[in-house]
């Protein structure tokens, strides 16, 4: 036992799913799958929209960042997790823990950000088809980049600073299987109210609002879409937006059972399987969901595969 803040503990433990040894041994197959399964589908996806020209549009520019996030976020998350697995020990430094709840926060905010104004790109793309090449130029696509990681990296840092100089007293046992804020929090025996409401009006800042923004940037290209005569033109505005939206439905769905939670559903047990499905699953899916449903995508996968045909 001991009492000081966040920056006087030298290491944490992560107790994981340790209580539970034979579901921690299937969590670790199935994070390393999952894990193994987002490097190479990330990397696959950021690969054919760089060495394919037909794939240099702000769409599949902006794919290429959410894999890139995908990849890192997952890793910063499962890496220590599966080498603490293996190696036996449960544990993590100062250095470490800061970094990696740093670093996951701040990619899943990036995320919420970037994906809010994905959907603006399509609205762009399907309700101004003309004007998109003059709207989405090559400087405003940088910028939208720009402007999602300096905000969640800029947002995280703020959060990450007020935590620090919280009071620890207690033992420093984690109980979860990363350096997850909320779990931190949990190791805090002063009043924390203050940077729950800094958390709270951050994290409705980077979970509803884009959640609102992706909703009318919807309605308008479905009330676009309607408008269209033929059958064929619906199906392919509907195409375009099918695997933006249920990659939308996947992340916001699981970040908001996890950050907006009611205080009476607190259960650090859910709380792990939420993250598990949050940091693993997702990233996981996203590659999969963009290129099954996506007929650019798997025609430049065939031109990559065969280039003679």
């Amino acid at each position: 036992m001991f009492q000081g803040n966040l920056t006087s503990v030298t290491v944490f433990f992560l107790l994981g799913f340790s209580h539970y040894p034979k579901v921690e041994v299937i969590v670790f197959v199935l994070c390393l799958l999952m894990y193994l399964i987002t490097l190479l589908g990330n990397i696959i996806l950021i690969s054919i929209t760089i060495l394919d020209s037909h794939l240099h549009k702000p769409m599949y520019f902006f794919l290429s960042n959410l894999s890139f996030l995908d990849i890192w976020y997952t890793s910063s998350a499962f890496t220590p997790m599966l080498t603490n697995f293996v190696t036996g020990e449960n544990t993590i430094s100062f250095v470490g823990c800061v970094a990696q709840m740093y670093f996951s926060l701040a990619m899943g905010a990036t995320e919420c950000v970037l994906l809010s104004l994905m959907a603006y790109d399509r609205y762009v793309a399907i309700c101004n088809p003309l004007r998109y090449p003059i709207i989405m130029n090559k400087k405003v696509c940088l910028q939208i980049a720009a402007g999602s990681w300096l905000t969640g990296y800029l947002t995280t840092l703020v959060e990450t600073v007020f935590v620090l100089q919280l009071s620890l007293c207690g033992h420093n046992t984690i109980n979860h299987f990363a350096c997850e804020i909320l779990a931190v929090l949990k190791l805090v025996c002063v009043d924390t109210s203050m940077v729950e409401l800094l958390m709270l009006v951050i994290t409705t800042l980077i979970l509803p609002m884009p959640v609102l923004l992706i909703c009318i940037s919807y309605a308008f290209i479905l009330s676009n879409i309607l408008r269209i005569s033929s059958v064929g033109g619906q199906s392919k505005a509907f195409s375009t937006c099918a695997a933006h939206l249920t990659v939308v439905v996947l992340f916001f769905g699981t970040a908001l059972s996890m950050y907006l939670k009611p205080s009476a559903v607190d259960s650090q047990e859910i709380d792990k399987f939420i993250a598990l499905v949050y940091g693993g699953l997702t990233p996981m899916l996203n590659p999969i969901i963009y290129s099954l449903r996506n007929k650019e995508v798997k025609a430049a996968m065939k031109r990559l595969s065969f280039p003679s045909l």
